[in-house]
């Protein structure tokens, strides 16, 4: 079944519009295309000219999403593409988009969020737009987070840059800030990184820039988002949360007082009809320039770096490893079955202490569990066991079914 659209005089092809994407929501893969069309003007704003990653839904939320660099060969002719090179030497023709027909083509393909690059097309190599992601460790208050952000926005400001809001969708939030197209990837990073450390010596009790996330206290200011071949998910994305959230832009007075869970598929098209979009004037203003933040990360100094181990880096933290597996559902049941082995020293660990990193293979996410066991006395901490579920993301190896825990871990590292 299909359902046929005409959007900016092009005719777009849903393919199985009633298929639910949101169980919980019962919203349709027709109701996905038909918000992004209530709000193009805005998420259009976030992706427009600008190179994305696929990030596929196909069977909505049920299973785990595929990443997909390459355009689809099978293509309408209105499709524009461009050829996007990665620092591993590999390349991929990846969509573009400009109206809302390519935004409607887009979700069609299964694409709940939106995961443009921080470049446009004509200029693949020197970003216009600096990222600033949010990532609290668990266990930290919603305030603590708007407490960071307004931090970042006073940085950002200060060394002469706009700051933008947004509430990611999840857990976080984002600050993003427009700048001249003119420095290189290397340098934009090096500058968001000022902004963490900056932040972090501002509010030590709240904020880290710490990058091993073991050694994490209160809100990560991830700056790596800033690297070439990273995305984030952009204005007015849907994420896939099961009530539907978006990622929606707000202005600074609506920061302090906002609750992230009022901003879903449901909602935010009134939201955006009656208010319009608080990033509207975006484009408008002048790009910013990163004078002053790279002045700053000179004065800042080399950040500072883990001891070197045999491999990559010292871990200076007793981890152990639980579960390597094909989707998340699978991994949290092995991590419960390790905990019903060793009661006493899971009664000691704190949300901050049960690292989840959700990981790319080749083409889709994988998750990973660690344990930081520095709240668990040595005499009574575990040793690393047989992976709980070792699935291998470069095979493609599905875990069994029943629990296994035949092969040592392979390392903790990031």
């Amino acid at each position: 079944m299909t359902q046929v659209l005409e959007v900016a005089g092009r005719e777009v092809t849903i393919t199985n519009p009633g298929k639910v994407l949101f169980p919980a929501t019962g919203h349709t893969k027709l109701d996905l295309v038909r918000y992004y069309l209530a709000v193009a003007e805005g998420a259009l704003r976030g992706v427009r000219g600008r190179p994305m990653i696929l990030k596929r839904f196909v069977h909505g939320l049920e299973e785990e999403p595929f990443f997909q660099k390459r355009a689809p060969s099978r293509r309408p002719d209105w499709i524009e593409v461009v050829e996007l090179r990665y620092p591993s030497g590999r390349s991929a023709e990846e969509v573009v988009v400009r109206d809302a027909a390519q935004l409607a083509w887009v979700v069609n393909l299964g694409c709940l969020d939106l995961n443009p690059h921080p470049v446009r097309a004509d200029d693949l190599d020197h970003p216009d737009e600096l990222r600033i992601d949010l990532d609290p460790v668990p266990g930290v208050p919603w305030r603590q987070i708007v407490d960071v952000a307004l931090v970042v926005r006073d940085v950002l400001r200060q060394h002469g840059l706009t700051a933008w809001p947004k509430t990611s969708g999840s857990r976080g939030f984002h600050v993003y800030a427009r700048i001249e197209p003119r420095w290189t990837f290397r340098e934009v990073r090096l500058a968001a990184e000022a902004v963490a450390r900056e932040v972090e010596n501002r509010a030590p009790r709240l904020a880290t820039s710490r990058w091993w996330k073991e050694e994490r206290q209160g809100v990560f200011v991830d700056y790596n988002q800033n690297a070439r071949d990273h995305t984030v998910a952009s204005a007015y994305s849907v994420r896939p949360t099961h009530d539907a959230r978006v990622s929606t832009p707000l202005t600074w007075d609506e920061v302090p007082d906002h609750d992230p869970a009022r901003f879903t598929v449901a909602t935010v098209p009134d939201r955006f009809a009656q208010i319009g979009d608080p990033w509207r004037d975006m484009d408008d203003d002048a790009p910013g320039t990163l004078d002053a933040l790279l002045d700053l990360a000179a004065r800042l100094g080399p950040a500072e770096k883990p001891p070197k181990g045999k491999g990559r880096r010292q871990v200076t933290m007793p981890l152990i490893e639980i579960a390597r597996a094909r989707t998340k559902g699978e991994a949290l049941e092995g991590l419960e079955r390790w905990k019903s082995r060793h009661p006493s020293a899971a009664a000691r660990l704190r949300p901050a202490d049960i690292l989840i990193d959700s990981m790319r293979g080749r083409s889709s996410t994988w998750t990973r569990i660690r344990i930081n066991l520095r709240h668990v006395p040595e005499p009574e901490r575990p040793p690393q066991e047989p992976l709980e579920v070792d699935y291998d993301p470069w095979t493609g190896e599905s875990p069994p079914s029943a629990p296994k825990r035949s092969r040592r871990a392979k390392g903790t590292e990031d």
